[in-house]
C-alpha cells in the first residue's frame, strides 16, 4: 500500500503521512458499476483514488440523476469531506466508473491531520477548490450549452476515463445521467452517427472522431 501511496500521493503528501495513511487506510479493489456511497447513508471514510475512476451522481426531487464529475486517480472527493466532518448524510451518490482501487480513510484521522500536516490542509483545500469549479462547469453547461454540445462533452469524457473508444451506457442511462430523456439523446445519437462522428451499434455507441 505504502509503494502505491508514494506513486499517486508522494508528490503532494510527506513521508509520515503517507505511513499514518497506511496503518489506518483500507486497501479496497472494487468492480465497475459498485455503489461506494448512497444518498442519504453516514459517511465513515474518505476515498483516495489510487487507479481507475469514480462518478459523483446527484439526484432530484424526482428521483432523476445528474452527473456531476468524475474522481479519478490521485483525486478525493470534498463532499464526502464536508459530510464526514460535520457528520452528516450524504448528499451525493458515488459509483465505481471503472474498475477502480481505492484507499478509504477513517474521518476520525481527517481532522487531525489537517492541523498536524500542512500537505494534508492544502491537499484538502485543493480537493474543494477542484470540485467547486467542476460543479461550476457542469451548473454552466446546463444553463448554456444545448444538449448537442453536453452530449458531445459526455461521450468524450466517457472515452477518455474509459480508455476505450466504444461506450457501453444504453441511451437511458446516458440520458439519466444527463438529465434528459432517452427519446432526445436517442435522436441526437442518430444525428451525431449521421455527422460521421459515431456509429451506433446493438449494444454499445462507437466513437470515430468526436473533436
Amino acid at each position: 500500500m505504502i509503494q502505491e501511496l508514494k506513486q499517486n500521493y508522494g508528490h503532494l503528501f510527506e513521508d509520515d503521512l503517507i505511513n499514518e495513511i497506511a496503518q489506518v487506510g483500507t486497501y479496497k479493489e472494487v468492480p465497475a458499476g459498485f455503489k461506494l456511497m448512497e444518498i442519504g447513508s453516514y459517511i465513515k471514510g474518505m476515498p483516495l483514488l489510487i487507479s481507475g475512476a469514480i462518478k459523483i451522481l446527484r439526484d432530484d426531487k424526482e428521483g432523476d440523476e445528474l452527473l456531476l464529475y468524475y474522481l479519478e486517480k490521485g483525486d478525493t472527493c470534498s463532499m464526502t469531506m464536508s459530510c464526514c466532518l460535520g457528520q452528516t448524510k450524504s448528499e451525493i451518490r458515488a459509483i465505481a466508473e471503472t474498475d477502480t482501487v481505492l484507499i478509504m480513510v477513517p474521518i476520525q484521522k481527517m481532522e487531525m491531520w489537517t492541523s498536524k500536516y500542512k500537505s494534508w490542509r492544502n491537499f484538502v483545500f485543493e480537493s474543494y477548490h477542484t470540485r467547486l469549479n467542476e460543479m461550476l462547469h457542469t451548473i454552466d453547461s446546463i444553463a448554456f450549452n444545448n444538449m448537442d454540445q453536453r452530449l458531445l462533452e459526455y461521450l468524450k469524457n466517457k472515452s477518455r476515463i474509459n480508455e476505450d473508444n466504444s461506450i457501453r451506457n444504453t441511451h437511458q442511462e446516458i440520458a439519466g445521467e444527463l438529465h434528459s430523456s432517452r427519446v432526445v439523446i436517442s435522436r441526437l445519437l442518430k444525428k451525431l452517427e449521421k455527422l460521421g462522428k459515431i456509429e451506433l451499434h446493438r449494444n454499445y455507441i462507437e466513437i470515430i472522431d468526436l473533436d
